[in-house]
């Protein structure tokens, strides 16, 4: 059950947090924004409301299953560290097992997100003018129609190595980002959870899951920016060799706060999409649980 909890869970939160997703990886990949704001009133200038929406059948279908490849790694790995350490897998983990398994919950998550990931940011970045924005006509055909032609034209273009680009930048994004994610939910439950009770009230699973999401964005940010960058060089352009590369240029052209782009951004989002993802995985948990 924690792999459909965790898809349900996935689905719903990346509905609620797409638009703001897609105003971060403009600011991330493209200089000419002057904040968060301003990106936003572009966006709907040119491209009216689904320019903040671009790619997100793909990105719902693909989040659900990661989501739940993610929670369901997340627990299975946690039951076979309990059982190799303390023999049985019911047995309360440390805060050491909870790390260890969110890791490699996200090094899981990577192997299957990276070439959605490449075709939401390219997406996102497509510019495409609204026709009523600019002139009564589009004033040039899309590269990309959707995010399956996306995925479609960068295979063709690129290789099979275009749609794992940024991959090194994910890799260690989430596995980071995922130990601390589970971590701080599972120490803010225990804290926020009255003596007596086995599981927490729905009102400390939303805190604790806001909470968790905010703090591993945060740390996340700047492995974030890196990956949106790599994924945005299409294979005309070659801008970025590599991770170290990437960071080093963006550094020397933009400083050091290029990596703490969308930083802000990131924490907003985070707060109510990780509400929805670990609300939802929790009341369905509990609903097979008592049916």
């Amino acid at each position: 059950m924690d792999f459909i909890a965790g898809a349900i869970g996935g689905g719903l939160s990346t509905a609620v947090g797409y638009p703001l997703d897609t105003v971060k990886v403009r600011i991330q990949t493209e200089r000419h924004y002057n904040g968060i704001w301003h990106c936003i009133q572009e966006t709907y200038r040119t491209e009216k409301l689904w320019g903040f929406y671009k790619g997100v059948s793909a990105s719902v279908l693909t989040v659900s299953v990661i989501s739940s490849v993610s929670f369901g790694t997340y627990r299975n790995f946690l039951c076979t560290i309990c059982k190799l350490r303390y023999g049985a897998a019911d047995v309360k983990p440390s805060k050491l097992d909870v790390s260890l398994a969110g890791g490699a919950a996200g090094a899981v998550r990577v192997v299957l997100m990276t070439p959605s990931e490449v075709a939401k940011v390219r997406m996102q970045t497509q510019r495409n003018p609204h026709p009523s924005a600019l002139s009564p006509q589009p004033v040039s055909k899309p590269k990309y129609r959707g995010s399956l032609h996306c995925l479609k034209v960068i295979a063709k273009e690129e290789g099979l190595g275009g749609l794992y680009k940024g991959c090194s930048a994910l890799l260690c994004r989430d596995c980071s980002s995922s130990a601390i994610y589970f971590l701080t939910y599972s120490a803010l439950c225990d804290w926020l959870t009255p003596a007596g009770k086995t599981k927490p009230g729905f009102l400390v699973v939303l805190l604790a899951g806001g909470f968790a999401g905010v703090l591993a964005w945060g740390l996340a940010t700047p492995m974030d920016v890196i990956k949106s960058r790599m994924q945005t060089d299409e294979s005309d352009q070659h801008k970025y060799k590599g991770l170290v590369h990437c960071a080093r240029e963006s550094v020397r052209k933009e400083g050091a706060k290029v990596l703490f782009k969308g930083l802000g951004l990131n924490c907003i989002r985070a707060f109510p999409v990780n509400m929805v993802v670990f609300v939802t995985y929790e009341a369905v948990l509990r609903f097979t649980d008592h049916y």
